[in-house]
């Protein structure tokens, strides 16, 4: 039995020994060699995990962006929108079309006359026609609809690209998030495997007491129970991280089974400021600033369905060519070949003015007033719902930092409750069940912590993809 005395120094010394001393386990007498089955040591790394090439998040949103498909996708959408931004495309140039006919006919010719008994009669008789012709059209007014639809197909394009910006920066966003969940993860399999290693411990120093008579052999079974339900949880968690690296490789756009390490730790900016954010969701966030455009563009069809009301006065010019061989021709009783030759250029002024057409022009201007008054809707729905996530957001970024700094402050309290607890557990002092309640705290409070970590960065990734902070200016349009 050891004195009091004794046990007062060695307990103040476990106070000022640095944690990283207190988690070491204690030195035991050597035991004789027993049957029961031995567990690992937790200082080697378990079979569920691997070796594997580091990834940070700067790279894993590089390859984001350039293999994403929705990206890639709406990449492609923009490239249309902007094809479709042309003078032509608008009506504003004249359309010239190239024509060419050639035709071959052989007829069976009959012609009877009241000055001849006999009828003439040709078998086989050929003819072929040929017209060619170059024929240019140019609407030069038309109550200016073709600046008008000029104009829509450039605002039009502002969408697309406010669209594929929008894209670029929630895919961003998605990295990031899926990104600390990997990390999250991970980190949780660090905690469990702390909590295996006082688990292996409390089995050593159980063992001990054993061989030398001081303890029950139950409470060496109850260790290694505690210990098999830790080592479970392991593989539970193993699962959890497989499933958001595959996750992550998704979003990614590569192989899902392709393995990797995360380098980067999860750190909170504290320094995002409430009305900073709300003006800058207002200016900059791409969805509000598509609905804006959106309004413009079911201006522009209004407009493009009053100009229809108007006249349209255009300019046509062409030049022709028309040949006619005909081989089954009559003169009297013989059969002869006529030729025709005509060819020459020809122009003028067309004009269409529209009278009556059933009142359709009426409904389609009720009908685009109508949308837009619904886009104005729309842009109005959008800026609500951004305010919205954004207050969400910045509750939970607010709550989530007082919680993150109480935590921090747990954590340190838990682990070295639990250094205290294994060497109270060593010397007899402290009973299993105790010893077992520390380690739980220890590990509930390392989860704790993260989950309330990840949780604060998530809502300021959140406030930075609505404000558009998540991308650089260079890459908000790619």
């Amino acid at each position: 039995m050891i004195s009091p005395m004794p046990r007062f120094s060695l307990f103040a010394l476990l106070l000022a020994a640095p944690l990283p001393l207190l988690a070491q386990q204690p030195a035991l007498p050597s035991r004789p060699a027993t049957t029961q089955p031995q567990s690992k040591p937790q200082t080697e790394k378990p079979e569920t995990v691997s070796s594997a090439p580091s990834l940070t998040l700067a790279e894993a949103i590089r390859i984001g962006i350039e293999n994403n498909y929705n990206i890639r996708l709406s990449r492609q959408d923009m490239r249309v929108a902007e094809n479709n931004v042309t003078r032509g495309n608008a009506g504003q140039l004249p359309v010239v079309n190239g024509n060419f006919t050639r035709t071959f006919n052989r007829n069976n010719v009959r012609q009877e006359s009241s000055s001849r008994p006999d009828p003439s009669i040709a078998n086989g008789a050929k003819s072929n026609l040929l017209n060619a012709n170059v024929a240019a059209t140019w609407t030069i007014f038309d109550g200016f609809g073709m600046f008008i639809a000029y104009d829509r197909l450039q605002a039009l394009e502002q969408s697309q690209q406010q669209l594929t910006r929008a894209t670029v920066e929630e895919t961003v966003a998605s990295i990031t998030d899926a990104y600390f969940v990997v990390v999250r993860e991970s980190g949780k399999i660090t905690s469990i495997e702390e909590a295996l290693k006082i688990g292996q411990a409390r089995i050593d120093l159980t063992q001990a007491r054993v061989d030398v008579g001081v303890a029950a052999k139950v409470e060496v079974l109850t260790a290694r129970v505690d210990y098999n339900a830790d080592r479970s949880i392991l593989i539970q968690q193993q699962e959890a991280l497989q499933t958001a690296k595959i996750n992550l490789n998704n979003l990614l756009g590569r192989n899902p089974n392709l393995n990797f390490q995360p380098q980067d730790s999860i750190v909170v900016a504290q320094d995002l400021q409430r009305d900073a954010v709300l003006q800058s969701i207002r200016q900059n966030n791409p969805r509000l600033q598509q609905a804006r455009t959106n309004t413009e563009v079911a201006t522009y069809d209004r407009k493009l369905v009053r100009a229809s009301r108007f006249p349209q006065i255009g300019l046509t010019s062409g030049y022709g060519l028309n040949r006619n061989i005909n081989g089954a021709a009559f003169f009297g009783t013989q059969l002869v070949t006529n030729t025709g030759r005509t060819y020459g250029l020809n122009y003028g002024v067309v004009a269409s003015v529209p009278i009556f057409d059933g009142f359709n022009r009426n409904r389609l201007e009720q009908n685009a007033r109508i949308m837009e008054e619904q886009s104005q809707l729309q842009l109005n729905q959008t800026q609500l719902q951004l305010d919205a996530e954004a207050e969400q957001a910045w509750a939970q970024y607010q709550n989530r930092l007082q919680l993150l700094e109480l935590e921090e402050s747990n954590i340190l309290l838990a682990r070295e409750n639990v250094a205290i607890a294994l060497e109270r557990y060593r010397l007899g002092l402290l009973t299993p069940l105790d010893l077992r309640v520390a380690q739980r705290t220890q590990l509930d409070a390392e989860v704790r912590l993260l989950d309330i970590r990840y949780q604060a960065k998530q809502a300021e990734i959140i406030l930075r993809r609505l404000s558009s902070g998540l991308v650089q200016e260079g890459n908000k349009t790619p």
